[in-house]
Parts: C-alpha cells; structure tokens; sequence
C-alpha cells in the first residue's frame, strides 16, 4: 500500500533453535529476511505476514509478536524519492525444510553477528572490532572520550561487563563507525555477514528483544519439541543468550517455577545414563503471572 510517497512493508525476523544453533529464516540465499508490502486485501498486518511468509518460504509460523516499526529517512529505500516504513514481527519456530520460491533458507544468528557468541568466551573477533574502534575513537578529539565509554560499554572492555541485551547497540555502533557493509565501509572492514538495506539492523532487533523477553516470558518452549530433556531447554536457552548458565542453578530456577512437568519417558544424552523427559505445563500461564522470572547467566 502507497500513501503518498510511502510504502509500508511487513517483515518477518522468524527464529529457530537447531541443537545448540539459533537460526533465522532468510530468502534471497540468505541475503535478506521475508518481507513484502502491506496489501489492501490483507485483512490484517498479522495475517498479511504470514501470507508473506508462506508465498516466500512456504514454512509454518506459530508464534508471531510486533516488533519494531523501521522508517528512518535514510533507510535503503526500493521507492525512488520515497520511503518505506518496515512493520517487523518476532517468529518463534521449529525448522523445517523451506521450500518456498523466495529462495528460502536457514541461516545462524552467528553468522550475521559473529560478536554476540561468548559461550566458549569471548570471541576474536572482538578483539579485531576493538582494535578497528580505537582508531574510529581517535578521529575525532572533540568526542574521544565519549566515544571510548560507549565503545567500553556496549562491547564490555576495560573493565566493563558484558551485556548480552546490547545486540541492537553493538550494531548501531558498528554501522556509525562504518565497520559494517550496510554502512558503505571497504568490504575488508566489514565484521559479520551483510544482508539488504537495513534486515540485518532488524535481525539484530529481533535478537534484542527475545534475548530480554526469555528473561521474564517462557516464549523458549515455543522453540522447543513437546517432550525434552532439561540439558537440551538449557542448551537452547545458552544458545539464543549467547553465555553459559550455571546448571545447578538453572535447573533448580526452572523446578522452584513449576515451569515443566516430567512425562514419565527418558531420553540417553550423550552416552551417559538416560535423562528425564520433560513438558511445558501450560497450564501455568492460567495460574499466575511470570513477572520476576530470571534465568542465572554466567559470563565467562
């Protein structure tokens, strides 16, 4: 739909754990994330999404959730003179084959922002990162220290703690000092893969928001099978917060919050003894409020 000079686009950030991999649905070869416009035949921005995805993707979509409403004047607009105003939504998924016809496929988070990963520690690409900000601190004195707090802040160096919530931060940061390629920086400066316009600002968006809701929501059962065992939830939690957690403490958060039942079957994990399976119990949600609800991250 075009009012005026505008044209508004839905846009899909629809996430998936695989083993100890968090994945986003991508078309264009991984190049892009699903999107089209608004129609006048679509009854809602929801249902005008889901037609979206399914025509490009041909994959179901379960949980859906607004995201963020992208229409900066400088955005990489499709509209000669005009401008796009990108509607986003939050998927929760279980991978499937995509065999739709926007060349859909399955792409890890990692791979777009290698720097938000810490579960074996910190990355070395951090390290590269850090030595190219220097100089981009350097050049302009009026601001270096300034600067230097922000990029100690939003990176955890000097001292500072990491902060796994800063995704959408990190990267707009990286985008102002030109060490992205949606910037226009000299592809040798580019950290991460790139994607169209600003989708990889919107992935990042969307890494955000779920890395903060697990917190305090049990949206992580949305990604996982109806029976599992409690290293595999622990997994998928580590894998989307990019840390480890402390196992002990996990599992006695997740017991104290009545947030599973057992399922009376077991499951062998890696060649140990079988472990028990577990369910979420829904009926929770009916019983009380999840306000307060924190998961024990352990940074390395």
């Amino acid at each position: 739909m075009t009012i005026g000079l505008a044209h508004a686009e839905l846009i899909a950030v629809l996430t998936a754990v695989t083993g100890s991999d968090p994945r986003v649905m991508t078309v264009r070869s991984g190049d892009a994330l699903p999107s089209g416009p608004f129609e006048l035949g679509h009854r809602t921005l929801q249902s005008g999404l889901r037609e979206w995805v399914q025509e490009q993707t041909a994959h179901p979509v379960g949980y859906l959730e607004q995201l963020y409403t992208f229409a900066d004047r400088d955005r990489n607009n499709e509209i000669l003179g005009g401008r796009t105003i990108s509607i986003s939504y939050l998927g929760l998924v279980r991978e499937q084959a995509a065999p739709g016809g926007g060349m859909p496929g399955w792409h890890g988070w990692y791979e777009y922002l290698p720097w938000e990963d810490h579960r074996n520690g910190r990355p070395r690409v951090v390290d590269d990162i850090a030595a190219r900000l220097a100089l981009w601190i350097g050049e302009d004195a009026m601001r270096r220290d300034q600067r230097r707090r922000r990029v100690d802040f939003d990176f955890g160096l000097n001292g500072a703690a990491w902060n796994e919530d800063l995704v959408l931060q990190r990267y707009e940061l990286l985008y102002e000092a030109r060490l992205v390629a949606e910037a226009g920086c000299d592809l040798k400066h580019n950290f991460g893969r790139s994607m169209f316009a600003d989708h990889r600002r919107i992935l990042a968006t969307g890494m955000a928001r779920l890395r903060a809701k697990i917190k305090y929501r049990p949206v992580v059962f949305e990604l996982m099978p109806q029976n599992f065992t409690l290293l595999q939830l622990q997994k998928t939690v580590e894998a989307l917060a990019g840390l480890t957690l402390h196992k002990q403490n996990f599992r006695r958060l997740i017991e104290q919050q009545d947030l599973v039942e057992e399922t009376g079957g077991t499951e062998s994990e890696t060649g140990g003894r079988p472990a028990k399976l577990f369910r979420f119990r829904r009926a929770i949600l009916e019983e009380r409020e999840f306000a307060g609800t924190k998961l024990p991250l352990s940074r390395n």
